[in-house]
């Protein structure tokens, strides 16, 4: 192959454009890899539209992706399997007993707590933490935007930071198709330089034992000092939370306990006793067998369903998590052709004659929210992100951790400020609150962990690199 040239950023710039206009990440995705495959093969944009195809499926040749896939679909059967044999109804109504929440900032503790404990996926995060703390806040007259505000916060800053969940699976499958040396091993330490993850949970911290109210939060406040309520009546279990079956506890605590037991367990044995030398995709593929095995065992102990409802609950379980495995997909296969195009290469050599190097991983971080912002959607940002900030580290021969953490944190920072994520639209549902009051009060708060990120990161950069 010749020497990359500026061609090798339209198949990014593309999926990169599309996206924000149409907010189709699937569409953008795949016409990205389309016109790649057109300018890698000196073919017709029919014959190419074959090649992208066959070049999408191959991506599932690969043992470690296609691990991923699946965990992606088991994770599912979990989260479903876990609502519906009462363990979120039951873990929600021991909350409920607990005498520790007897006034306003004690509930704001829990809503917070909660969201950092349910850390499995993150609109179950809100769901759970909004049915159990939204009752509390009214009786106690907080605001319910300030409810939104602390489970949005606690939701995919927590996922992406506890990464034994699909959130972490997702991104070893984007480290690992883009030819990451040990992902696992880099993914967990992103950890401490996911700025914006962090600052969002301790601003959200700070702003509970402050009692900081900004702007339209202190107007929303004041409308409930008031006796205003505002919101929406959503009834007592918002969402999709099943409450048929009898509530359970232990359905809660078991699977979980199983479920992050098992992934260093695999990892161990994976890596004949060394923990990063282990496989993460096999290991998390196990973790979440396991988790999903010990909660069905439990179910048919308890007669709660017999063998063909569970089955049925697997498999729309694995169903609501389609679209995130088909993003994946798509995102490895747009992460081979930008390679094969040379993309990562190009844009550091003109990267280092325009922007400083330690301005890297600011710009990075800004152009990731915007797409995230944009698209709703960080999962689509971190498959259209990776592949074009890991290579750049590759060219540069630089340690990718710090790009993946900006990338990361650009996702998050944009999800959480978009009015159109799916995260922001549930958590105004679980909270009880007009989705346009929860955008506005939260939007501040999000500017402010933003801009403080924008900071860290240039600070990083200085020292990073």
């Amino acid at each position: 192959m010749t020497d990359p040239t500026w061609t090798s950023l339209l198949p990014p710039l593309l999926a990169i454009g599309l996206a924000l206009l149409t907010r189709q990440v699937y569409l953008a995705l795949f016409a990205g890899i389309w016109l790649g495959f057109f300018q890698l093969a000196d073919v017709n944009l029919l014959a190419a539209l074959g090649q992208a195809i066959e070049g999408t499926i191959a991506v599932l040749s690969s043992p470690g992706d296609a691990r991923v896939v699946t965990f992606t679909l088991v994770i599912g059967a979990f989260i479903l399997t876990l609502e519906r044999s009462g363990a979120v109804s039951g873990f929600v109504q021991y909350l409920e007993r607990s005498r520790w929440v007897n006034n306003g900032k004690r509930s704001q503790w829990m809503a917070f707590w909660v969201g950092i404990v349910i850390f499995i996926e993150s609109n179950i995060t809100v769901l759970v933490a909004g049915t159990v703390a939204r009752p509390l806040f009214d009786r106690f007259k907080i605001a319910r935007e300030k409810l939104a505000y602390i489970i949005d916060s606690t939701s995919a800053p927590i996922c992406i930071l506890i990464p034994l969940n699909a959130w972490g699976a997702f991104n070893l499958g984007l480290l690992d198709g883009l030819g990451v040396d040990q992902p696992l091993k880099v993914l967990l330490a992103t950890i401490p330089l996911n700025v914006y993850a962090i600052v969002a949970v301790l601003t959200t911290a700070f702003v509970i034992y402050r009692n900081v109210n900004v702007g339209p939060m202190a107007q929303a406040q004041a409308r409930t000092d008031a006796g205003e309520r505002g919101g929406i009546d959503v009834g007592e279990t918002p969402g999709e939370l099943d409450t048929s079956t009898k509530p359970r506890l232990h359905n809660m605590v078991w699977p979980l306990v199983a479920l992050i037991a098992a992934m260093p367990l695999g990892l161990y044995f994976t890596g004949n006793g060394d923990l990063f030398a282990g496989s993460g995709s096999k290991s998390v593929l196990w973790a979440s067998l396991t988790g999903l095995l010990v909660v069905s065992v439990l179910v048919l102990a308890q007669r709660a369903m017999n063998l063909e409802r569970l089955t049925q609950t697997w498999m729309e379980g694995a169903g609501r998590m389609l679209p995130l495995a088909v993003i994946l997909v798509l995102a490895l296969a747009l992460g081979s052709v930008a390679k094969a195009l040379g993309t990562g290469a190009y844009v550091a050599g003109l990267v280092g004659d325009a922007v400083p190097l330690w301005l890297l991983p600011v710009v990075i971080f800004m152009v990731a929210g915007v797409i995230a912002f944009s698209v709703g959607s960080s999962w689509g940002t971190f498959s259209i992100m990776m592949p074009i900030a890991i290579p750049i580290a590759t060219a540069l021969n630089l340690d990718p951790t710090l790009f993946v953490a900006a990338v990361l944190s650009g996702g998050i920072f944009g999800d959480h400020s978009s009015p159109i994520s799916d995260t922001t639209i549930v958590s105004s549902l679980a909270a009880g609150t007009h989705h346009i009051d929860h955008v506005t009060t939260q939007l501040p708060y999000a500017l402010i962990a933003g801009g403080i990120s924008a900071v860290g990161f240039m600070i990083l950069g200085v020292v990073w690199l």
